[in-house]
């Protein structure tokens, strides 16, 4: 009887706390345009992680709701009545202190948390999105904030979130929240990436934004802490040596011992097979050279490399000005850059106590391939980019001329098409980057330069500085060979 009239009791509380909720009379300060929820959750005043709260009417963040408090003094100082607790997500009235339950908030839950079911993720999202701004956009091809010098991050990431199994995977946070790692391991250090990475993928493709455009803010936060000030938004850095660390460090905060593989292995590591050979001196003496090439050091050394992305060494530029006293700028076709792959053309590697000849072949193909094409290079005193363009086709490239007998037997006629290519332009020390993107949904190319998006024809690819392509696997490529190990590319399962 005591029981049954305790439950009486608190579902009247519960009613009586509805119908207060619903005549809070401060629902309407809300302020959607000033509300973004990008930046690092933490107390303007005290700078505190802990049970922060957002003002929902300038949009500023403070901590705590109790008597004496950041968040309850800023409630009687600016007359700033409604919150957001932004860990339970749950809203509250100050200095009253009461919670505030009511349908019409469920949009801004949702832009703090976007939420999306396996039946959207598997839809194609052709339709664009209205912010609250009024302004249109495409979920997916969204613009990212420049800090300050953050747009080599920018490129990468944008291209990242629209690698469809990449992106499947991570717009499901239970897909990974729940990898543990012992305390002080590497990969515990790792994952904070993981889930801001994830939380950015989500935001990009939020198809219900108050805006058109994200702060990457918390991405780079967790980019800075994890790689040790390696990466920082504030100074310039490299996007193949950003795209190279954030691969590595995700695979490994997403790697456990029950599975080895992730989805970052399956879709870009493939592997490569390199023929060494020494060679000899160029001062021996003729009686000593056929006493040295039977030494074992002399001889043709094998063995097998995974690689997450291909180098391709674009040529010398010329020297000299045409006649009429202008810089010709080179051109090459990529499959003349890939002939490195072919395990005939040899390439020579000095080094300051030997010099070798190495043969590249591929031995594993993945179903996202990254080509890097080495545009600068480094001495003593200053760092020079090359200014070659790289003639590519869009769709169907092949690479069966490069594949090892083993493998070109089991997928006799591999086709790539593009899906994202990064491009650097300017000069070394103060250039810019930009990325092409391949929408799948719509089937359309869009330019992103930080918040600069715009739809682009691909014919116009090829005329720029290309830096960095992804090419993917056409389906019809894709057979199912028995996996050699768990970490192989093709034929591996990319399903969350």
């Amino acid at each position: 009887m005591l029981s049954s009239k305790r439950k009486l009791e608190e579902s009247h509380g519960e009613d009586n706390k509805k119908v207060i909720s619903q005549l809070c009379p401060y629902l309407d300060t809300i302020n959607r345009h000033m509300l973004d929820f990008d930046f690092e959750k933490l107390c303007s005043v005290s700078l505190s992680r802990i049970n922060v709260y957002a003002c929902l009417v300038c949009g500023k963040y403070f901590q705590g709701r109790g008597n004496s408090t950041h968040a309850y003094t800023h409630s009687v100082s600016d007359d700033h009545h409604v919150f957001l607790n932004l860990q339970s997500l749950r809203f509250y009235c100050l200095p009253d202190n009461y919670e505030i339950i009511d349908p019409s908030l469920a949009d801004i839950i949702y832009v703090v948390n976007p939420t999306f079911t396996k039946e959207w993720i598997k839809m194609p999202q052709t339709k664009m999105s209205r912010a609250y701004d009024k302004s249109l956009y495409l979920p997916g091809i969204v613009g990212l904030n420049n800090i300050k010098a953050n747009d080599y991050c920018n490129v990468v990431l944008q291209v990242l979130s629209n690698i469809t199994p990449l992106r499947d995977y991570f717009l499901c946070p239970e897909n990974y929240s729940h990898i543990s790692h012992p305390p002080g391991s590497a990969s515990l250090a790792m994952f904070p990436l993981i889930t801001r990475f994830g939380e950015l993928v989500r935001k990009l493709w939020n198809p219900r934004n108050f805006k058109a455009h994200v702060s990457p803010h918390e991405m780079l936060q967790a980019v800075v802490t994890c790689s040790k000030k390696r990466f920082q938004f504030t100074v310039q850095g490299d996007a193949i040596q950003f795209l190279s660390w954030i691969l590595n460090a995700m695979h490994l905060g997403l790697k456990t011992k029950a599975a080895k593989g992730t989805i970052i292995s399956k879709c870009f590591r493939g592997s490569m097979v390199i023929r060494s050979k020494k060679l000899l001196p160029v001062d021996v003496p003729a009686s000593e050279l056929h006493r040295l090439q039977q030494l074992p050091e002399y001889q043709m050394r094998e063995e097998t490399s995974k690689f997450f992305y291909l180098t391709c060494d674009l040529p010398l530029p010329p020297l000299f000005k045409d006649e009429k006293q202008e810089n010709i700028i080179p051109q090459i076709n990529l499959l003349q850059l890939l002939s490195k792959f072919d395990g005939k053309t040899e390439k020579e590697y000095q080094t300051y106590k030997e010099n070798l000849v190495k043969l590249f072949q591929l031995s594993s193909l993945p179903p996202f391939l990254i080509l890097y094409h080495k545009r600068f290079t480094k001495n003593t005193f200053y760092v020079e980019k090359n200014p070659t363009i790289v003639n590519f086709p869009v769709r169907n490239i092949e690479l069966a001329d490069y594949l090892t007998e083993e493998l070109r037997m089991r997928f006799p006629n591999p086709l790539y098409d593009l899906v994202a290519n990064i491009v650097h332009d300017g000069q070394p020390d103060n250039g810019t980057y930009r990325c092409h993107v391949l929408h799948k949904g719509t089937g359309k190319w869009y330019e992103m330069q930080d918040l600069h998006v715009k739809e682009i024809e691909p014919q116009m690819l090829a005329l720029s500085e290309s830096y960095i392509q992804i090419y993917e696997l056409q389906k019809q490529s894709i057979q199912r060979p028995k996996p050699t190990s768990q970490d192989d590319g093709v034929g591996m399962d990319l399903s969350p």
